[in-house]
């Protein structure tokens, strides 16, 4: 028995995405950064018939939680339960496609995180400290993180959180933020004295650093700069907080704290793994450690995955740190940051109530490059994109060769003869077309990978005009035996990025056989055969309004206005 090339080879691979907080909408900077990018890379993978899952959670445990929850009159419970099923559900509309969608508060996640601190205090990298912090005497309570607003220090923006200006990007600590009051109730906090317990992140600067050296698949332009973060020394870390809703302390003596929210997120992908491989009577933990790690995020939390969750799984030793964390800008909008927190933000399912979700997809993968680079959302470029690119490169090839077929051959595929040197010429394209874009995507090279696509089409636009089909015969029979296995090829290019349409297509095609059962490696051959009789076409995308585009602009407007 011959050995598996290493195309035949099954790989193992774990993606996981930055968990969204669980009291608010996803918006099209989360998507852009994060989710899409791995939902593209993971198709991809399932086409190649690797053995890959998609993980993700809400993160629901922390400040931001709270103060939503006391805002609405509800528990914190109720508040998470709703936003994961809402999120769940706008993530499902947009196509992307989580093998388990799961959440920080459960019980797995809650185990494995004190499992993690009290490993991590056995081998004394945790310690106690008393610290002087913010009281609501007026709520009763200490003030971490979020409960805290007042003016920036740097650009004397009001209505900002204590630990960072959202106007002009500056992080800062929470005793440095102006004119300090309860984000709750309004009052001029007291400081009290707390007593904390610390990571103590300095035990593992020489780990930390050779990690970043070795791992060559890191970008280097995140690395560096984490590189001098440890070069100026890294301070203890903070991971307990005084407030009622987070995974407890494992401890008698700290009863009544837990711990900080970025302690036990990111743990939140290994624990939802591992309940995934449980549910399926797989060893989890040993699937983890033999898999590829993929953690996509954005890059306002790169300090988190770059220092904390590598510090953390290096001090327990049984769980192997990512081999990729792929890092994209922030998105912002007309020019303009997105802001949550102040509603300044097109939500994805208002996008989804107005638009097709394959148009965002392929808007956002075309303007978002592999690295920290923030890209900008303009309403004109998105209409001028899908009605130049997709509706009248990508969807006229497509429609025109089966509406060829469909008017002028009784829907059945002519039997090709003879070929020219175009001919040739344009099958030794579809030969190749696999490979090409094949590599950027396994390199998330997407929006490169995407533009091949274009460019593609634009060559089958091209060999379709210049062969005439209209004119009948030999040049026609040809022209649209290669152009249909063309479209089923460019088909098969486009369910990472257009699943929704890939879809439809497919079923157009008329082809018995499942997408996923010929897979990636069926891009470069001809499984259309002469005689096969295509269903009716349909136009596949349809042209984007001024009229539509303006009242977009509108909607902005008053957003910007209530800013």
């Amino acid at each position: 028995m011959s050995k598996l090339t290493e195309k035949e080879i099954k790989r193992k691979i774990i993606v996981t995405t930055a968990l969204p907080y669980a009291n608010g909408e996803i918006h099209l900077g989360h998507v852009t950064s994060t989710y899409l990018p791995a939902d593209i890379f993971t198709r991809f993978h399932r086409l190649k018939n690797n053995n890959i899952i998609h993980v993700c959670a809400t993160d629901d445990f922390g400040t931001p939680i709270l103060i939503k929850a006391e805002q609405e009159g509800k528990t914190p419970v109720e508040l998470v339960s709703y936003w994961n099923e809402k999120d769940r559900k706008d993530f499902e509309d947009f196509g992307i496609s989580f093998d388990i969608f799961y959440k920080t508060s459960s019980e797995e996640n809650i185990q494995l995180t004190q499992y993690f601190f009290k490993k991590l205090l056995e081998n004394g990298h945790i310690f106690k400290q008393k610290v002087n912090q913010p009281f609501c005497e007026k709520c009763n309570k200490f003030l971490p993180d979020r409960y805290v607003k007042g003016t920036c220090p740097f650009c004397k923006a009001e209505e900002q959180y204590s630990d960072g200006c959202e106007k002009c990007g500056k992080t800062f600590q929470p005793g440095d933020i102006l004119n300090p009051h309860c984000a709750i109730c309004r009052s001029e906090p007291v400081i009290k004295e707390s007593e904390h317990y610390f990571l103590k992140l300095s035990n593992f600067s020489d780990q930390l650093r050779k990690w970043l050296t070795d791992n060559k698949n890191l970008q280097k332009e995140v690395k560096n700069y984490v590189l001098n973060w440890i070069a100026e020394g890294l301070k203890e870390w903070d991971i307990t907080r005084d407030i009622p809703w987070g995974v407890p302390i494992p401890l008698e003596e700290a009863k009544g704290k837990v711990l900080y929210g970025w302690f036990d997120n990111h743990l939140c992908y290994i624990s939802t793994a591992l309940k995934y491989f449980a549910e399926r009577g797989k060893d989890g933990k040993k699937i983890w450690n033999s898999s590829g790690i993929y953690h996509f995020i954005g890059k306002d939390i790169v300090y988190h995955h770059y220092l904390f969750l590598p510090t953390m799984r290096i001090g327990v030793g049984e769980y192997k740190l990512p081999d990729f964390i792929p890092t994209r800008g922030h998105l912002l909008f007309q020019g303009q940051k997105f802001s949550k927190s102040r509603g300044f933000y097109i939500s994805l399912r208002e996008f989804l109530d107005t638009f097709p979700a394959d148009y965002l997809r392929y808007y956002l993968t075309m303007i978002t490059s592999y690295g920290q680079t923030d890209v900008n959302f303009d309403w004109n470029d998105f209409q001028s994109r899908i009605n130049n690119e997709l509706v009248a490169n990508i969807g006229n090839f497509i429609y025109r060769t089966m509406s060829f077929i469909w008017s002028k051959f009784d829907g059945i595929v002519p039997d090709p003869e003879k070929y020219s040197d175009l001919d040739t010429s344009f099958e030794e394209k579809i030969w190749n077309i696999e490979d090409e874009v094949g590599n950027d995507i396994e390199n998330i090279q997407l929006e490169r990978a995407l533009k091949k696509i274009l460019e593609f089409s634009s060559h089958c636009n091209q060999y379709f005009q210049k062969n005439e089909p209209w004119t009948g015969g030999e040049r026609a029979k040809n022209c649209l035996y290669l152009s249909i296995n063309a479209v089923r090829s460019l088909v098969v290019l486009l369910e990472p990025f257009l699943p929704f349409t890939v879809e439809k297509l497919w079923k157009q095609l008329n082809l018995q056989e499942p997408l996923h059962g010929l897979g990636w490696a069926s891009i470069s051959k001809f499984i259309i055969k002469p005689g096969h009789k295509i269903n009716k076409p349909e136009i596949p995308f349809k042209k984007v309004e001024d009229e539509e585009i303006e009242r977009q602009k509108d909607k902005l407007k008053i957003k910007e206005e209530i800013v």
